[in-house]
């Protein structure tokens, strides 16, 4: 019979668990009192990974200026309100709002002090 002790020992180290609330709380307060108007925590993933999320803030008329898509991409809003603009369209999400990111060159405003889930799976 197998080590119950050890499959629930496992099992914590590949669950993970974290508040995107404290985080946007944190991460907003940081962006507030930023030169940039702005702050970042990567939640998952990295570098070496196909899939990351990064939780950002953005403080009211700040932006990430317009760059390319590198691979399938969400913008997930938890707090505020944002606007993702191409050359040709744009679209305004709120507070709980999922935007699909185009596969075009993008911008990222806070039309308010804002925080997002962005979730990009890295095209290989």
């Amino acid at each position: 019979m197998p080590d119950l002790m050890t499959d629930i020992d496992q099992q914590r180290e590949i669950m993970q668990k974290s508040s995107l609330t404290d985080l946007t709380d944190q991460l907003l307060t940081a962006a507030r009192g930023a030169s940039s108007g702005r702050s970042a925590q990567t939640v998952h993933g990295g570098h070496t990974k196909t899939l990351r999320q990064t939780v950002i803030a953005l403080v009211a008329g700040q932006r990430l200026d317009e760059h390319e898509n590198p691979g399938e991409a969400t913008v997930h809003v938890l707090h505020g309100l944002v606007r993702l603009a191409t050359d040709t369209a744009s679209c305004d999400g709120t507070g709980g709002d999922l935007l699909l990111v185009p596969d075009a060159r993008h911008s990222l405003e806070a039309l308010q002090d804002s925080v997002v889930l962005l979730t990009v799976a890295k095209k290989m």
